[in-house]
């Protein structure tokens, strides 16, 4: 393991994607740190609202119906855990990527890493934000936020859930991505999945969101995010290269968008 900062990292601000090309994107950052190139600390917001399944998800968790009525597209990540409803408004998401040599091979002593510019963007926000230290049983085990509490990755402030965080380890890099609630839309939150037996005084109960704790804007969360990130990491403010973004349209089409990978888990670019 190497000293972060004596790296060259680059921060990309906060862009709206559609959940197969933020999914792409990842993989190519990636890419581009096992290469030579930047490590990649970004923050971005899923356009339109998407969610995101955990890999090993049941497809029939997940009202297809609903999110096609509603304009909601459905990704699934290479990260495991449960489904994400990542609202336009009410959420914000990050991602961290650099080569496997430059981080713990721990993935305990990886996740309290890399979750550090995390805690100070919360701090920074007035979220009085800590890893889960208490268990808490599941309440739905499709929904990432209503599964049983983890002290490793998930986060909680003022006893309820405000972020999920999870690593995806390849051999040459390392993605760590995650999803801070900004606010709840609870009716929302349980309509994308199939029948849970819960109400929405279950989702609030379990899970809070920065605007309820704070009442700050979503833009001053976001820069509160991207400041953690930069200055953890010394990253100069960057850009994806073209080829990079021409690259990432081509994964998202033929990988994440597609009926192999999000119904049936399969890899339609794996050999």
């Amino acid at each position: 393991m190497t000293d972060l900062a004596d790296r060259e990292w680059r921060l990309i601000r906060e862009e709206a994607w559609d959940g197969p090309m933020n999914m792409a994107l990842d993989e190519i950052a990636a890419e581009t740190a096992a290469a030579g190139g930047p490590r990649t600390v970004r923050v971005y917001q899923w356009k339109p609202s998407t969610l995101s399944l955990g890999y090993r998800q049941e497809p029939d968790s997940v009202d297809w119906e609903f999110c096609a009525d509603h304009g909601i597209s459905v990704t699934r990540r290479p990260t495991g855990g449960g489904g994400i409803y990542h609202g336009e408004h009410t959420d914000i998401s990050y991602s961290i990527t650099a080569p496997a040599a430059e981080l713990p091979g721990d993935l305990m002593e990886t996740y309290e890493l890399l979750c550090t510019p995390v805690f100070s963007a919360f701090e920074e926000m007035g979220v009085p934000a800590h890893f889960a230290d208490e268990p808490q049983p599941s309440l739905y085990k499709p929904s990432c936020y209503l599964r049983d509490l983890h002290p490793a990755h998930d986060v909680v402030a003022a006893g309820r859930k405000i972020s999920g965080n999870a690593q995806y380890r390849r051999r040459d890099a390392i993605i760590q991505h995650g999803s801070l609630k900004y606010d709840l839309d609870a009716d929302t939150h349980l309509a994308v999945f199939t029948d849970p037996d819960l109400t929405t005084d279950d989702v609030e109960n379990r899970i809070t969101s920065i605007h309820e704790l704070t009442g700050i804007s979503r833009a001053d969360a976001v820069t509160a995010l991207e400041d953690a990130l930069g200055a953890w990491t010394t990253a100069d403010e960057g850009t994806w290269t073209q080829d990079e973004i021409n690259r990432a349209r081509e994964r998202a089409d033929e990988k994440f968008a597609s009926e192999a990978w999000n119904r049936n888990r399969t890899n339609p670019l794996s050999n």
